[in-house]
């Protein structure tokens, strides 16, 4: 990439150096800025053409340059011969003036190291179209290498040739003497033009009928840019040293094979030798064989033929020529006719440019641009053929690229989209809107399209208004939204309303029904529909308007009318209309259709919203339901713990002064007088509670058994050793005295036990204590009696005696070796049952009324509470301090046990004493329980 740049780079730098260095110290680049070398041209290529800009004016121009370091080689003498040769022609071609010949617009300057004069801008000289690019830059522009001529410019350029010699002979008297592609110049247009005239001969005579001309004797020492193309010269130059009009004929010709030959003349000539090869030429004029006229065309080969003849008086003269049928094409005389616009009236030119559109899709794209297109938007400054030519120009943009749409034609239109009259302006620019709309930029198109359009709309005449309404929509999808929401809709809105005019009315209607789809469903409910309700004719045609707008707005997929609009605006709108004395039975019932088509909308919407409303109430409620659910548990929840913390306190203060169950009672009813649920919330709890019924009925998860780590010294196990040490003890038949000063002696019958207070004791123990009914128990039955002189309560298989008791323990008793307080609160905290009646036990247990903890017990005298007995050493030695992991309990916590007997508790059989004192009423007081 960098090479192509440094390439590219080096190559601009060695044209500009040449160029300066041609021109340098010329006086034309005083007023003229020179550029890149584009061409060719003049005898012998002699003339280098570059393209420049007149700096006054930005006038394109071409600069013919003729460079003197090329003749350095030649003697003085003949570079003074070659440069008053140059200079000879191109002072008599800036003295001429004729359309067919080249304009000067600078004339020669000359200066030490070149000579230069202007010209109009110049393409290329036919020598270079035809393949000759001596003295051409390198590379080749490939504008001259790709370049083609088309017949119609073949046809019209050897016509121009032929009124330029016409011009020439007739009104110069002179004859040209050098007619070769050499010296037809190429215009930017595409126009030939005749240069050239350094060896132009004039007339002796020329006031004279018959003309006279001298010509000097051809010299083969002087340089060839002194001595004319000798294969285009007649035979009689050289030979006879004459020459006339004819001669100049002859060398066209000999132009006209050349140009249906790639360039090739008739025949090759031998500079040097040039009188023999003009001898042998002569003989094959004389028999000229059909193979010479293979290329040309059929319609110019006997003219051809004529041009050729050895004798000059055969040949015909150059008006003659420009009159043959070769030159009557309708693309010639097109292109003849716009050479010679400038001579026509107004009148002539219309009907000209009304037949134009016919002709120009006849014509090669490149010629119409180049030739016509340049010769309309001249007509621009005439606002009365600016209706007639707009038409044809148009036609033409369609033809041509964006690029140069914008380049060639957008220039020129500015100023005529801002004419206002005649009015047919605005009428062609309308139907041509889509064309303007697809190839003008947007900017040009918000500055001078889109004003025309608003300019339409807000016209005097009811015809241009119509035909503005009638054509939106065709380009509405190329406005961009904001110009059609701020400016195009507005108009159109003030048009509708303000207007006179029925059809203006109804075509702004019709109008704003088409382009609705370009608009969003917003603008339409906010802008369109006021409008509609605004309007203050009741025509049928109007009515039908509105009723189609709402149509459309109703069923369109993008649009659509809420039902809020149906309800507040539209319908209240639609339906006295409908009612109208103007409308007939069928647009009536156009009306109603419409009608029931949004009073079903209606329904639909409303009614799906109210299902929607609805169904989010139902699952509002049940979100509430739940809700209230969820309080309900946690209120039980701090009942039950309420609950629990009544039963401390009822155990604490239990006496036969206050009975526990009715506390419990009163607790409970207000309780229930509290919460009060509905059918729902009951049905739905007792759904939870079964589901809790039936997971307490499945199998406990039973722990895997994990092998604690002894420690190296741990206290032993106070309960497991008076267990093992008294287990026979305890299957002993102990026999009781026979009176007890502890207890009542209660009344049996034959067949009862005491089995009531033991009966009570198991419902306490299993329903109302919290603890888990389903732990096993180590022994089938329980046997329980009363000593007289210890009043220890002992636990035995058989009872013997007077006062022998057989209770048996329920099977589901718990195993208080392996429980604890935690558990038994934890699972108290879940239940949900009132507390137990304890007023059995109040019977048995009516005499103690301890309200101390088992802290407080342990710091009493043994004697306050159980007769003294000795233990034994061992268990002295273990109540000496807690077993490992157990936790204090303090005075505030909950448990019980049985009553008047704190190591029945759960806090003895989890091993969870407290502040246990070491001391030896303790030690006594166990050897007299289980001594």
């Amino acid at each position: 990439m960098e090479s192509m740049l440094n390439k590219l780079k080096s190559t601009v730098t060695k044209v500009t150096a040449d160029v300066t260095s041609a021109v340098m110290g010329n006086p034309v680049t005083r007023e003229f800025d020179v550029g890149r070398h584009i061409a060719s041209g003049g005898n012998g290529l002699a003339w280098k053409i570059y393209h420049g800009i007149k700096k006054s004016t930005k006038q394109e121009v071409a600069v013919f340059v003729f460079d003197k370091k090329v003749i350095e080689k030649y003697h003085k003498f003949e570079k003074d011969q070659i440069v008053d040769s140059l200079k000879r022609g191109v002072q008599q071609l800036t003295r001429l003036r004729h359309p067919r010949l080249l304009t000067v617009q600078h004339p020669l300057e000359e200066s030490r190291d070149c000579l230069a004069f202007c010209t109009e801008p110049v393409f290329a000289s036919l020598a270079n179209v035809l393949g000759s690019w001596d003295n051409l830059p390198s590379p080749v522009p490939s504008s001259i290498q790709e370049h083609k001529l088309y017949d119609v410019e073949t046809k019209y350029g050897l016509f121009q040739v032929s009124e330029g010699l016409a011009f020439l002979h007739s009104s110069v008297k002179m004859v040209h003497a050098n007619i070769c592609p050499e010296n037809i110049i190429l215009n930017k247009s595409g126009a030939w033009k005749i240069m050239g005239f350094d060896f132009c001969i004039p007339s002796v005579n020329p006031s004279e009928q018959e003309l006279k001309f001298t010509c000097k004797e051809w010299d083969p020492n002087l340089p060839p840019w002194c001595l004319p193309n000798p294969q285009y010269l007649a035979p009689e130059y050289i030979l006879a040293v004459n020459c006339e009009t004819a001669s100049d004929m002859y060398s066209l010709g000999v132009l006209i094979h050349a140009v249906f030959n790639k360039g090739k003349a008739i025949f090759e000539v031998n500079r040097h030798d040039i009188y023999k090869s003009f001898s042998r030429q002569l003989d094959q004029l004389s028999r000229l064989s059909s193979s010479v006229f293979l290329n040309i065309p059929e319609e110019v080969r006997e003219h051809l033929k004529l041009l050729l003849n050895v004798t000059p008086a055969v040949r015909p003269d150059a008006d003659q020529m420009s009159k043959i049928p070769f030159f009557d094409d309708v693309g010639a005389n097109t292109l003849q006719y716009f050479d010679t616009l400038f001579q026509r009236d107004n009148l002539q030119k219309s009907q000209f440019f009304k037949g134009l559109p016919k002709v120009l899709p006849k014509l090669p794209k490149r010629v119409v641009v180049q030739r016509i297109l340049p010769s309309l938007t001249s007509e621009f400054v005439n606002p009365d053929m600016v209706p007639f030519v707009l038409p044809n120009v148009l036609l033409i943009a369609e033809e041509c690229t964006k690029e140069e749409y914008i380049k060639l034609i957008l220039p020129e239109l500015g100023p005529v989209f801002k004419q206002q009259e005649p009015i047919q302006i605005l009428l062609i620019f309308l139907k041509k809107m889509d064309l303007l709309l697809t190839k003008t930029p947007s900017d040009e198109i918000k500055n001078d399209v889109l004003p025309m359009v608003y300019r339409a709309l807000e016209a005097p005449s009811i015809q241009i208004q119509e035909l503005c309404l009638n054509i939106i929509p065709t380009f509405a999808n190329l406005i961009d939204y904001p110009s059609m929401k701020n400016s195009l809709i507005p108009r159109i809105k003030n048009a509708c309303l303000q207007t006179s005019s029925l059809a203006v009315r109804v075509n702004s209607l019709v109008c704003l029904g088409k382009i609705l789809e370009y608009l969003d469903k917003w603008f339409v409910l906010d802008e369109i529909v006021p409008i509609l309700q605004q309007i203050p004719s009741r025509e049928p045609a109007v009515l039908m308007g509105i009723l189609g707008i709402y149509k459309c707005i109703l069923t369109h997929k993008k649009l659509g009318i809420t039902k809020e609009q149906l309800a507040g605006k539209v319908l209240p709108h639609l339906i006295p209309l409908s009612i109208d004395n103007n409308l007939n039975l069928s647009q009536f019932t156009s009306f109603m259709a419409v009608i029931k088509d949004m009073l079903s909308k209606l329904e639909a919407e409303h009614k799906t919203k109210l299902e929607q409303l609805h169904l989010m109430q139902e699952q509002q409620k049940s979100l509430d339901i739940n809700n209230e659910m969820n309080m309900a548990g946690e209120t039980q929840a701090n009942n039950a713990y309420n609950q629990l913390e009544q039963i401390d306190k009822a155990f604490k203060n239990i006496g036969p002064e206050t009975p526990c169950s009715g506390t419990d009672s009163k607790d409970t009813s207000k309780q229930q007088r509290k919460v009060s649920l509905t059918l729902e919330e009951k049905q739905k709890l007792a759904k939870e509670q079964e589901q809790a019924q039936k997971f307490k009925s499945q199998q406990p998860l039973k722990p895997k058994s994990v092998t604690p780590i002894v420690a190296a010294k741990q206290t032993k196990d106070l309960t497991n050793m008076l267990m093992d040490n008294n287990m026979a003890s305890l299957q002993g038949n102990i026999r009781a005295p026979p009176s007890s000063g502890l207890l009542p002696a209660p009344s049996f019958g034959s067949t009862q036990g005491i089995s009531s207070p033991v009966d009570n004791m198991s419902t306490y123990r299993n329903g109302t204590n919290g603890f888990n009914t389903n732990m096993p128990f180590p022994g089938p039955g329980l046997g329980m009696v009363v000593s007289n002189s210890n009043q220890n309560l002992s636990s035995g298989y058989n009872l013997t005696g007077p006062a022998k008791l057989n209770m048996m323990a329920p099977s589901n008793i718990p195993n208080f070796n392996t429980l604890n307080v935690s558990t038994g609160l934890s699972q108290l905290s879940h239940q949900h049952k009132a507390p137990a009646d304890m007023s059995s036990l109040d019977n048995i247990f009516g005499f103690q009324k301890p309200k101390v903890s088992i802290n407080q017990m342990s710091q009493q005298k043994p004697n306050q509470w159980l007769p003294q007995q000795s233990l034994p050493s061992q268990a002295s030695q273990d109540l000496s301090g807690p077993s490992p992991g157990t936790q204090a309990i303090t005075a505030g916590q909950t448990g019980f046990g049985i009553q008047g007997n704190p190591f029945f508790s759960p806090q003895n059989f989890a091993h969870q004493t407290t502040n246990t004192t070491n001391s030896s009423s303790a030690s006594n007081d166990l050897k007299d329980i289980f001594g």
